[in-house]
């Protein structure tokens, strides 16, 4: 068994653990991330992409709502190259409450959120394709932002001050010693090895598995998952973020995110976070929805539906609706609520005010180490000055024109380039295809991946650190993970472009009948894929 140590360990690789690890290195801490499977793997890379102003929340959590705009301000200071300035509109049509509007308006003033009213005809200038009943329109700084390009970043940064970050690794239970947490026992899910940690502080930041960390020190939280399910559309319907102007609802924002626009979202409290089917009525209500303010949303073709888990927390016992329960985020010291030493749990909260729960957090930890050092993230730009701007969505493009992405072009949905990948595989050595499309969305564009990721997998193939088995099995992982989410949008042109996708690598390449010798013992049968597409073809008839 391999035995690590380290000053503090962070469990949770989403926003806000790489927030916290990068805050508590710069402070000047030697600290450790230890995580499941990539950075953003779970919530903080499975939402909508939106970047808060704050005005979704101004008119029933004005403390949300504050905290909200004051980072993103920060954030669109510190990480301009993962943050796309779209701007927001909140528009009011005739299914919305009449009353709503002057309450938004005068709610996110009281806030500090910058709104401005525009007439519904600049708003249709603005975006032809919202519907002319527009009957009242506001302006806010709402964005969008790479989640995993962000996190990415954190880590990079995190690792330059001399943080450490164990990807792939479970934790399997917590070190307890004379009342206090001493560290954690972890395993690689990659090759099974067991990993034993040893640290002088861990803070659990598990998200929606906050709850289930915290119960091996014998340490109650209560975390609700309350599972959001988004449709991503096959174009950028919009290039401004669309808030219906009414109190929060499902389906009620369309964000712009790179070459698509997604809806979301619902609001259902699910008993386990790794168990939450997306469910038909679901996806109806986000295609309904969407058309309600844009006509002709049913025209455009819906790519893939996903689904994230929020972690809700509230001290009291929640009712069955979430989106009463408060989305401000919760720091429990657990020496003074359980009498357990040197254990500290954050969660709750937003993508958008990860910086100040790291904060925060890194703050506590100075405390109960009796050490002073302040933080300094809201100051300190994570990239080059030369990268200092605002992601647009001709960036790519521009680098392709210009020669500053030259090579061959693999993906051409998101204009992923041959030097992108080999550069990508060089940094991280992990022959894992689903990390290529976090990092540089490879595969995420109108075709789901049919035509790249035989190219991806080819040049894992020409490298001489990965084998055959590894080059496969990373394949088919990824396309399991791909079809996973088309299975529940699956009508018209897009089933048919499955089944292309599923022609060309079960009927041309016969993923589905490689020996495990050459697949990995474990890799996933694209056999069941095929009974389950055979199954929706006979229902489309």
């Amino acid at each position: 068994m391999n035995r690590l140590s380290t000053e503090i360990l962070v469990i949770g690789g989403g926003v806000t653990g790489c927030g916290l690890l990068f805050d508590l290195a710069q402070r000047g801490f030697k600290p450790m991330l230890v995580e499941r499977g990539a950075p953003a793997n779970a919530t903080s890379g499975r939402f909508h992409g939106l970047l808060h102003s704050g005005a979704r929340y101004a008119a029933k959590d004005a403390a949300t709502a504050r905290e909200c705009i004051a980072e993103n301000m920060i954030l669109r200071k510190i990480m301009p190259h993962c943050i796309e300035d779209t701007g927001g509109l909140f528009i009011a049509t005739p299914l919305d409450p009449s009353d709503y509007a002057d309450q938004f308006y005068a709610a996110c003033q009281t806030a500090g959120i910058p709104v401005a009213e525009i007439s519904p005809a600049e708003a249709l200038r603005r975006e032809p394709l919202l519907t002319p009943d527009i009957v009242r329109a506001f302006t806010v700084p709402d964005g969008s932002v790479e989640a995993w390009e962000a996190c990415r970043t954190l880590l990079e940064s995190a690792r330059a001050y001399g943080a450490q970050t164990m990807l792939y690794h479970e934790v399997t239970g917590l070190r307890l010693e004379k009342g206090r947490v001493a560290g954690a026992a972890a395993r690689n899910r990659i090759t099974g090895a067991a990993v034993t940690i040893e640290a002088d502080m861990v803070v659990n930041a598990a998200g929606a598995w906050s709850g289930k960390i915290a119960a091996w020190a014998g340490c109650d939280v209560t975390v609700y998952a309350g599972k959001g399910t988004m449709v991503a559309m096959n174009y950028r319907i919009v290039n401004t973020v669309i808030n219906r102007c009414a109190p929060p609802a499902d389906g009620d924002i369309l964000v712009p995110v790179g070459t698509v626009a997604v809806i979301g979202t619902t609001s259902v409290r699910v008993a386990n976070p790794d168990d939450y089917p997306i469910e038909p009525w679901e996806i109806e209500r986000m295609l309904v929805r969407g058309a309600e303010v844009i006509p002709s949303f049913k025209k455009f073709r819906a790519l893939r539906a996903w689904a994230g888990v929020r972690p809700l927390y509230q001290e009291k016992q929640a009712g069955p609706d979430l989106r009463k329960v408060t989305r401000n985020h919760a720091l429990l010291d657990h020496a003074a609520l359980d009498g357990v030493e040197n254990f500290v749990t954050i969660t709750g909260g937003k993508w958008t005010t990860y910086r100040l729960m790291a904060e925060q957090t890194a703050d506590i930890v100075c405390r109960k180490l009796n050490t002073h050092r302040p933080g300094q993230t809201a100051r300190t730009a994570l990239v080059p000055e030369k990268k200092r701007k605002y992601h647009t969505l001709g960036a790519r493009q521009e680098k392709v024109e210009t020669g500053q992405a030259s090579g061959q072009l693999v993906c051409e949905c998101e204009l992923v380039t041959r030097s992108q990948i080999e550069a990508r595989l060089a940094e991280n050595r992990r022959s894992i295809i689903n990390d290529l499309r976090r990092d540089l969305r490879l595969g995420m564009g109108p075709c789901q991946g049919g035509f790249c990721t035989w190219r991806a997998a080819g040049i894992l193939h020409q490298s001489p650190t990965f084998s055959a088995a590894q080059a496969n099995k990373s394949l088919v992982d990824f396309l399991q993970e791909r079809w996973k989410g088309m299975t529940p949008v699956l009508w018209g042109a897009h089933l048919r472009q499955m089944l292309l996708d599923q022609g060309i690598y079960a009927g041309l390449l016969g993923l589905d009948k490689l020996p495990p010798e050459l697949s990995g013992a474990d890799s996933p049968r694209l056999a069941e894929i095929e009974t389950e597409g055979y199954f929706l073809v006979k229902n489309e008839e």
